[in-house]
């Protein structure tokens, strides 16, 4: 790979953006080999868990502003360019496994949406977060019209998209966009604990929750409660929750703990 790195391990994968010398600027190779990774962890079953990164000192610069000026591309080419990347970013979203993002410096433009399209984002004191599309007329893209208004509400996603302010860490905690903040150096290794941890999760509960939760901000109450009963009745017929109940009445240690 040319503009990431990908590995699997104990069943964790790892994707690293990878080209610190442009902080990480997404272009179009970096963009088709994240497309080819989603595609390839859609149907790994070894896999229960991916962390998404940046090499060096920065998450996500955003779009490659002279890839963007040299595409020379006209009004339907640069829509089906768009509609090429909205594939894999609807597979990347609707992935059955959990997506931790690990933060690490500016997570700019692209680079803030694609954070957002992970379950959980672990940040650092010097992780910065901003929708910098409007100081440069354009308007968020991957996801982000989707993702932040279901984090932080219509009001706060159209102020931090109007004013294309910088967030700092602890307010994007506050706004719920980061779970946790961890020093630097304990970054990777944070999320990579946590990502174990679904080692012993029930696949077919992460994934009903993941698709659950997804539905119910389009939903209604009863669409909801039948989702919720379907659900409960496919994890209570699957070998993982009868398992789970053994070990719980013979008082033996739970196969899945959230790692404090």
């Amino acid at each position: 790979m040319e503009a990431t790195r990908y590995s699997v391990d104990n069943g964790v994968a790892l994707l690293e953006l990878n080209r610190p010398e442009r902080r990480n600027a997404l272009n179009e190779v970096m963009r088709n080999e994240l497309r080819d990774v989603v595609t390839q962890l859609r149907d790994d079953r070894n896999v229960h868990a991916l962390i998404i990164t940046g090499a060096g000192d920065a998450f996500c610069a955003g779009g490659d502003l002279k890839g963007i000026g040299s595409a020379g591309l006209d009004n339907q080419g640069w829509r089906n360019r768009m509609a090429d990347l909205h594939n894999w970013l609807k597979d990347l979203l609707a992935l059955d496994k959990p997506v931790i993002a690990a933060v690490d410096g500016p997570a700019y433009g692209a680079g803030f949406s694609l954070a957002l399209a992970a379950d959980f984002i672990i940040a650092t004191p010097r992780a910065r977060f901003c929708m910098s599309f409007m100081k440069v007329g354009a308007i968020p893209d991957l996801g982000a019209f989707y993702t932040l208004p279901r984090i932080v509400g219509p009001r706060r996603a159209k102020e931090l998209m109007l004013s294309a302010r910088e967030v700092k860490a602890e307010e994007a905690q506050s706004l719920g966009i980061v779970n946790e903040i961890v020093p630097v150096e304990t970054l990777q290794a944070r999320a990579r604990t946590l990502a174990e941890s679904f080692a012993g999760a029930s696949p077919l509960a992460v994934s009903l929750i993941k698709r659950a939760v997804t539905a119910s901000s389009i939903s209604d109450m009863n669409t909801m409660l039948d989702i919720e009963a379907m659900s409960q009745a496919l994890v209570f017929g699957c070998d993982y929750h009868h398992e789970a109940i053994s070990r719980f009445l013979n008082k033996q240690p739970p196969m899945f703990n959230w790692p404090e």
